[in-house]
């Protein structure tokens, strides 16, 4: 972490009691140009008095329900200016005397802010019938004493309220998504005018202060980094490659499911980029390891455990190496952590947790409080070449985890000519810009086909190409027709083994953007 930013109080901070736009509402604030930090509601790691101000996020919890989520209350009320959020509204409503009961009317999706109270500085800007969206089954039918009513929607009389005697908010809307018109304002109103926070959380000062950050740490300790060939690892190797030089020694791996080409075009882009990479072939390692095996967590474990081996075996050739450097991103931290008690897994990250002990490293991780889109603009900052920061993302296990089934060198040829086809049609036809993440799925499904006059019994592939800002949620792109058709006529015509494609048109949520 920026431990220049963190001895600074200038930043936000928000507890995250479960909801799904928690993300988002980090997201809103940096787009405002200032620093903050997402913990968990029951969090201990952070002190209150490091922050200019805090945000209670929304829960799929009641606050009248018996296992609501719960808090000692006095470590922030009246501290620092605070705003509820959806059940941060309401929880701070019932534990100051207020009361919420079940809502008796729809209060989900859009509506429309009335009465609004000119004078509040929270809603400074927002005029009567500015669209929120509402998002909760409860409802604030009573106003804690000392607090008053600032704005309502036709269905929601206590929409907005405010405290008498401290800078501390409540809404019962989300202003941090897309269909809330004025959310920015009022985050801005909340953030910079209340609570004073000077917006200096920029992509030069973030470089300045990590570059100072990593020269303190590492001084003139060795480093390696595992490079990706994407945008993550290659703006944290820029970053370090300032800050420390010829001490960054960078390995870019073959694991054998990389794109067709992939490796030599990403040796290749690397040239000229000042950094010392070395390519290590391990393809058949991964390979040996992966044969037979066909579960997607599985597969991630066992890619991820050769992977530290082929590192560890690599870096032993290196003299005094004492640092890994990771390119992991904010979402990968936030996603790694529960929110309340065990959680399922839905996909573990393959860069965080660490290292096994043996290693004997210590990790250095300089995008970690970044977001995808932040990591873009400060590889923007360094110079970092177009070709890499407007590659799409990939996943660390590669296609190892567009295989749906068991991975072999014969479905690793077969996806990467499908997946040429697909990801080259989309430059041609200038959609490759317009589109967040494509690639090609291959099916553990074969089915009957006819080419020529012969039968064919061969597989069918998924095309997934979608949009999003940073991943967190997602749409399916809407290809023409005819671009679909050409596609799939190229990829059934030029790759043996292919004789039926189909396009996924699931959004995320419910799904997520990979299919393991």
């Amino acid at each position: 972490m920026n431990d220049v930013f963190l001895r600074m109080p200038n930043r936000v901070l928000i507890l995250d009691f479960g909801s799904q736009y928690t993300q988002l509402i980090a997201r809103r604030v940096r787009e405002l140009n200032v620093f903050c930090e997402i913990f968990p509601y029951n969090s201990k790691s952070f002190d209150v008095n490091d922050y200019s101000c805090l945000i209670f996020s929304g829960s799929p919890f009641s606050v009248r329900s018996e296992d609501c989520l719960d808090i000692d209350f006095s470590d922030y009320i009246g501290k620092i200016p605070l705003l509820g959020i959806c059940y941060g509204a309401q929880y701070l409503a019932q534990k100051n005397g207020g009361e919420v009961s079940p809502s008796n009317k729809r209060e989900y999706g859009r509506a429309r802010l009335i009465s609004i109270n000119k004078n509040s500085k929270l809603l400074k800007g927002i005029n009567n019938g500015s669209q929120v969206w509402m998002s909760h089954a409860d409802t604030i039918i009573k106003l804690p004493p000392k607090s008053i009513k600032i704005g309502s929607t036709e269905d929601v009389e206590n929409a907005c309220f405010q405290f008498d005697d401290q800078l501390t908010y409540g809404i019962q809307f989300h202003p941090e998504v897309y269909h809330t018109s004025d959310g920015k304002t009022l985050l801005k109103n909340f953030i910079i005018d209340i609570s004073k926070v000077n917006p200096n959380w920029t992509p030069s000062s973030f470089v300045e202060t990590t570059v100072f950050d990593i020269k303190s740490t590492i001084q003139n300790d060795r480093v390696i980094l595992g490079l990706s060939g994407g945008v993550d690892s290659s703006v944290a190797a820029i970053l370090l490659n300032k800050a420390i030089g010829n001490n960054l020694t960078c390995l870019f791996i073959d694991n054998g499911l990389l794109r067709k080409n992939e490796f030599e075009e990403v040796l290749e882009n690397y040239k000229g980029m000042g950094l010392n990479v070395v390519g290590v072939d391990a393809k058949e390692q991964f390979y040996s390891a992966l044969c037979g095996v066909t579960d997607p967590e599985q597969k991630r474990k066992v890619i991820g455990k050769v992977f530290v081996d082929v590192f560890e075996s690599e870096s032993k050739k290196i003299k005094n190496v004492k640092w890994l450097a990771q390119g992991t991103i904010y979402p990968d931290v936030i996603e790694s952590i529960s929110v309340k008690g065990p959680s399922a897994t839905i996909k573990s990250h393959h860069n965080v947790g660490g290292l096994p002990k043996k290693m004997s490293l210590s990790i250095i991780e300089p995008l970690k409080m970044l977001f995808k889109d932040e990591v873009r603009k400060v590889g923007v900052e360094l110079g970092v070449k177009n070709e890499i920061l407007g590659r799409h993302p990939f996943p660390g296990p590669g296609l190892g985890i567009r295989i749906l089934g068991e991975i072999n060198a014969e479905n690793v040829g077969i996806l990467q000519e499908a997946d040429d086809i697909f990801i080259e049609s989309l430059k041609q036809k200038n959609l490759y810009n317009q589109i967040w993440q494509a690639g090609v799925i291959l099916l553990p499904v074969k089915s009957v086909g006819v080419m020529g006059d012969e039968r064919t019994y061969e597989n069918c592939v998924a095309l997934r190409a979608v949009i999003s800002t940073d991943g967190m949620t997602a749409d399916w792109f809407d290809f023409p027709h005819n671009f679909l058709q050409d596609v799939s006529n190229k990829i059934i015509n030029n790759v043996k083994g292919i004789n039926r494609v189909v396009y996924d048109i699931s959004s995320k949520p419910p799904s997520t953007i990979e299919w393991e």
